[in-house]
């Protein structure tokens, strides 16, 4: 007869207690703790995994070596992020906000395969409505089977009659196994449906993708455990409001984090972005004051983007300090040396600065760009269309230089740029012989740019 014991689970982080605690020890969160029953017995966790030997240790000279075979997913987004395509046997965590595309995204990904039998199971959706999507996307896939179900034993049925290529979980919050007794979504539910997952991902060399629901601080939901167990975590992130989504890499065990991929939402599903910096610079017929443009990198991935400022007289007493994709922080602190260095009375005035595109930036090369937009709008003398910046502000006025200066550099001079303009000191890590086309500016100060761009 199966056992039951109780015990209790930090919801935050995943701490195990056998006693209910007011603050976690381990992430020092107040009032995390839910009690769960545990049943332990003998049950078999799946028909998949059952007849495989147990595997033997080895010396590390007698491990043969070869090259890592991966699945093309038919999507080059997808495979820049994941570092050249699926590993087989990895087990890839998607996380994002509700209705950022998630779903849209791993539908699109299992009707594109078109070797591969790929196998969609869904806890939250019916077939109908995943039928609806998949016309609406405009794709079919007869390789591609929809399973909705949420009991753990009935998927690795399913498993075993198909054999599948690769497996999508949609989502892990909405599995049960029957080795606990909880309900879905709960600590020890998410917790040992992912192991045994993990399990037949290692055992039968199947690629498992896991969608994952998150919190309202924006993490994963479920213990930090599940982040541990995975070989890849990715972010699906953007603005509701706009048509741009990022996927951002934050762990991998088997190509770099620097990478992310950009799609754009449309009304037939995720258009991948191949160049998003003609997306994310308007195309403007006039000049006009407060506009300049940044060159910037996301991950390994240059991309020029523009910076809109707007300089006003406070009209109710107190100066307004706003942004759009942008750290305030880093605003309020530009504005200051600009104040303190170079003489710019703007402590009476409204500042207001947006990022086209509704993308978030924290690169801190946009900080001349920003400058620029802010004195352009409040001087009211428009900047050259055809000049970019890149260069890190500090806080005594000196411009300095950022990395991957040549991939900056020649993002812009690809799209057609005339000038740009650096830190002095990246003059030296540049040769400008190499990119005729483009002229190269240092800067050495804040007097200096203001004397370059306003006389």
């Amino acid at each position: 007869m199966a056992k039951t014991k109780t015990l209790f689970y930090c919801q935050n982080c995943g701490y195990q207690s056998s006693k209910w605690m007011g603050k976690c020890p381990s992430c020092e969160n107040w009032n995390t703790f839910v009690e769960e029953v545990i049943i332990s017995g003998s049950k078999p966790i799946s028909p998949v995994l059952s007849g495989f030997t147990r595997s033997k240790p080895k010396q590390l000279n007698d491990i043969e070596t070869g090259n890592e075979f991966r699945i093309n997913t038919a999507d080059h987004e997808l495979n820049r992020v994941l570092g050249g395509g699926l590993v087989l046997g990895s087990i890839v965590l998607v996380g994002g906000e509700p209705g950022i595309g998630k779903s849209t995204l791993m539908l699109q990904l299992a009707l594109n395969l078109r070797n591969q039998r790929a196998l969609y199971v869904t806890g939250e959706e019916s077939e109908q409505q995943i039928k609806m999507r998949s016309l609406r996307l405009g794709t079919e896939n007869p390789t591609c089977f929809i399973l909705t179900e949420t009991s753990l034993e009935d998927i690795f049925l399913q498993i075993e009659n198909i054999k599948p290529d690769i497996v999508i979980i949609d989502s892990i919050q909405t599995l049960r196994t029957q080795v606990i007794d909880s309900s879905s979504g709960s600590i020890s539910q998410i917790r040992e449906c992912a192991n045994q997952l993990q399990q037949y991902a290692k055992i039968t060399n199947t690629p498992v993708i896991l969608v994952g629901h998150i919190t309202k601080d924006g993490n994963i939901a479920g213990p930090k455990i599940l982040e541990h167990m995975v070989d890849t975590v990715l972010y699906f992130e953007g603005d509701r409001n706009y048509g741009y989504r990022i996927l951002r890499t934050v762990k991998n065990r088997f190509g770099s984090t620097q990478e992310i991929g950009i799609y754009e939402m449309c009304d037939n599903g995720l258009r991948q972005v191949s160049n998003p910096s003609e997306l994310l610079i308007s195309q403007r017929n006039e000049n006009l004051s407060g506009i300049a443009i940044a060159s910037t990198v996301e991950g390994l991935r240059p991309m020029l983007i523009e910076i809109q400022a707007l300089v006003s007289t406070a009209a109710y007493g107190v100066p307004q300090r706003a942004t759009t994709g942008f750290d305030p922080r880093r605003l309020n602190m530009l504005l200051a040396v600009l104040e303190k260095r170079a003489g710019f009375r703007l402590a009476n005035k409204d500042v207001f600065l947006n990022i086209a595109g509704g993308i978030k930036v924290d690169d801190p090369a946009i900080d001349l760009a920003v400058v620029c937009a802010v004195l352009s709008s409040n001087e009211d003398i428009p900047l050259n269309q055809r000049a970019c910046f890149t260069a890190e502000v500090g806080l005594s006025g000196e411009i300095r230089s950022v990395n991957r200066l040549d991939q900056r550099i020649n993002e812009a001079a690809k799209l057609g740029f005339e000038k740009i303009y650096i830190a002095k000191g990246g003059l030296k890590k540049s040769d400008p012989k190499l990119r005729p086309e483009i002229e190269i500016i240092g800067l050495s100060s804040i007097e200096d740019l203001f004397r370059e761009l306003f006389g």
